[in-house]
């Protein structure tokens, strides 16, 4: 096992490098040709003109032998600053701008892009996408057939009041460098890195269907790492992923309030070096939602995407236990009645949420897993009829969940993880209940580091601060804690969880998939919940 997955390497300089690297790139052919050809700025072009552009890329894939085409015309933004104790490391601004067109002919897809907001730049693009559609013909193993969705018309936002774009590179850093002075007034506590990343999505799309959106959303990231280190220098710990990254803008970061609670945080560093190393053995673990959320990722929602389940997708992190389909549906048992696991992009706040997909679709929320029993999987247009058979048998209709998306206007949309949470119980619990609930387990706080086979069945995860129960009661920290899991029986040992107040969103900016590879934000909710009899293992550090 192998940690293989891009967006969870903690670096997120390391991180937005790759995503800025990837913004700018431009396809070959005419396209790129073109790509020099100069343009406003996309808030300066007129509703009416992009329409006008989307028009002429579409009826230019018509003409040279699509039966289906769609065009994306969109702007990316990306802002991060970074700091270091009392220092600014790093202000980064990135801006990508320009024309996606994905041409269906005869069953097959082609692609092309172009930074050439033009009408003859647009109309180049379009005969490319359909030139290559007409080339991939010989690789073709089935037809693409769409399953059909209503044409889309609107406008949309994603739910923030304040845009960070509107928001002073100085008042930013003055942020950070008040919660690093917080933080470094506890005592043991030597170095904080603090960023914030944010993005900005404008979307416009049109389709030969009829559907004509656009679409803004904001998505905003509090980082912070807090490193402590013991008097002779022979241990550090860190406390680090205190904010989950949101679809909101300055406001959620004020509401974070990184300065209150720097010091909260700096004081669970220090105590993480004095904490007992955990016993290896058996124990009932209590997950925050902060900490479950990644486990719901890795073990769950990527597991019921379509493609994993089908083996089209296997080179990015593999594929999936659950499959296939036809020996899954109504019939695997993943978990108790008790566990509802949702997909949907409708959540106001998450990472995942828009107004319509980049197929046009508009998303509902949908049920992957019902009381314990596999019900779906994710879908775009091409894969719902995959499913036709399922859908007709539970008299359901054969539709699209609005899973498709393209990182940006030069890649093309295949399908990606909506988000993906674990839905509250009836009973009303917290947190605490559940702990005082439990005899002898482990509380655990925070994502860590973790492992997963290619099939999602075999994992081991980490976390940030690790609570030792016994009676009842927390009596004191851990360290060096990780557990072991098989998927379903991780899944089936669920016996507790909490209620809607305790509902909480966790996430990453950079989910990866695909070859070229492209990222993806989402988000999951989660309550606290608890797992009966889990291995544990002690992962420490030898001197």
């Amino acid at each position: 096992m192998t940690d293989r997955r891009d967006f969870l390497k903690k670096s997120a300089t390391v991180a937005a490098a790759v995503a800025a690297a990837n913004a700018w790139k431009a396809t070959g052919g005419v396209a790129s040709a073109l790509a020099s050809v100069s343009t406003p700025p996309l808030e300066e072009i007129p509703d009416s003109a992009i329409k006008e552009l989307m028009m002429t890329g579409l009826t230019a894939a018509k003409a040279a032998g699509a039966g289906y085409a769609d065009v994306r015309i969109g702007r990316q933004r990306q802002n991060f600053v970074f700091t270091r104790e009392q220092q600014i490391q790093n202000v980064v601004d990135t801006d990508s701008m320009g024309c996606g067109i994905r041409a269906l002919v005869d069953g097959t897809w082609g692609f092309a892009a172009t930074r050439a907001l033009t009408k003859d730049g647009v109309s180049a693009a379009a005969k490319e996408a359909v030139s290559i559609a007409k080339a991939n013909r010989a690789a073709r193993d089935r037809p693409v057939v769409l399953t059909p969705a209503p044409p889309s018309v609107g406008t949309w936002k994603s739910a923030y009041t304040k845009d960070p774009w509107d928001v002073s590179v100085e008042e930013k850093a003055a942020l950070l460098l008040k919660a690093n002075g917080e933080a470094l007034k506890v005592r043991g506590v030597k170095y904080i890195f603090s960023g914030l990343f944010f993005v900005k999505e404008e979307r416009s799309y049109a389709n030969s269907e009829g559907s004509l959106t656009q679409q803004t959303a904001v998505r905003s990231w509090p980082l912070m790492q807090i490193t402590a280190i013991n008097a002779d220098q022979s241990d550090f710990q860190n406390r680090t992923n205190i904010a989950a990254p949101m679809g909101r803008g300055w406001e959620y970061v004020l509401e974070r309030d990184l300065a209150g609670h720097a010091q909260q945080w700096g004081e669970e560093a220090v105590q993480k070096l004095t904490a007992k190393p955990v016993e290896v053995g058996r124990y009932d673990l209590v997950l925050h939602p902060s900490h479950l959320w990644l486990t719901i990722h890795e073990s769950v929602a990527h597991p019921t995407e379509l493609d994993r389940a089908m083996g089209y997708e296997a080179n990015y992190a593999g594929t999936s236990f659950v499959s296939p389909p036809e020996k899954m549906l109504g019939q695997f048992k993943y978990g108790p009645e008790l566990m509802n696991i949702q997909g949907d992009r409708n959540q106001e706040g998450c990472l995942g949420t828009v107004g319509w997909d980049d197929e046009g679709v508009k998303p509902e929320p949908f049920l992957l897993i019902k009381k314990g029993i596999v019900n779906d999987y994710q879908t775009t247009r091409e894969q719902a009829a995959w499913l036709d058979w399922w859908y007709k048998k539970e008299g359901r209709e054969t539709r699209s969940h609005g899973c498709s998306y393209a990182q940006n206007w030069d890649n093309v949309q295949f399908q990606r993880m909506p988000n993906v949470s674990l839905l509250p119980g009836e009973k009303e619990q917290s947190f605490e209940d559940l702990i005082a609930a439990t005899d002898r387990g482990i509380a655990i706080v925070g994502d860590g580091s973790f492992s997963i086979d290619q099939q999602r069945y075999n994992a081991q995860f980490g976390g940030q601060v690790f609570h030792e129960i016994k009676g009842g009661k927390i009596v004191g920290q851990l360290k060096d804690v990780a557990y072991q899991m098989r998927t379903p029986d991780f899944w089936n040992s669920m016996d507790m969880i909490g209620g809607k107040k305790s509902y909480e969103l966790g996430g990453s900016f950079f989910d990866g998939k695909g070859q070229p590879g492209q990222i993806n934000a989402v988000s999951h909710g989660a309550v606290p919940s608890r797992f009966r009899n889990i291995n544990v293992i002690n992962t420490g550090r030898k001197a």
